[in-house]
């Protein structure tokens, strides 16, 4: 797959996890893919478990991406992970392999108070 089709499918695959499709969302990974939140310490082998782990989430989740970057093999999402209204700045590193997923790294960040010693020198974002 060139670097269209790949952007595609990831396009494919962020609309799906908005709209709660399981099915499509999960397309995107190899069989044997590997996702690791490095924050919990867990690792989650095989598309099938991913699916399932996600599947069964209590919450209800929403995603709004930001922007898609990088090129070849490795593709970065930065997007907005709503779980019930409450967001969490999100960072999800994928690597791959014959036009699929291979591994795939997520970060978490939830929002914080800005600090007051910055506090001249910044603008609040959207």
């Amino acid at each position: 797959m060139d670097d269209r089709e790949i952007r595609a499918a990831l396009d494919r695959h962020w609309a799906a996890s908005d709209a709660g499709d399981f099915e499509a969302e999960h397309e995107i990974y190899r069989e044997d893919a590997v996702l690791d939140y490095p924050q919990s310490g867990e690792r989650i082998r095989g598309r099938c478990d991913i699916q399932s782990s996600r599947a069964a989430q209590p919450d209800r989740k929403r995603f709004s991406v930001r922007r898609i970057t990088g090129a070849g093999n490795l593709l970065v999402t930065e997007y907005v992970l709503t779980y019930d209204g409450r967001p969490s700045y999100t960072v999800s590193i994928m690597e791959f392999l014959d036009g699929k997923v291979a591994r795939e790294t997520q970060y978490f960040g939830d929002p914080f108070e800005p600090g007051a010693s910055r506090a001249q020198w910044v603008e609040r974002m959207p």
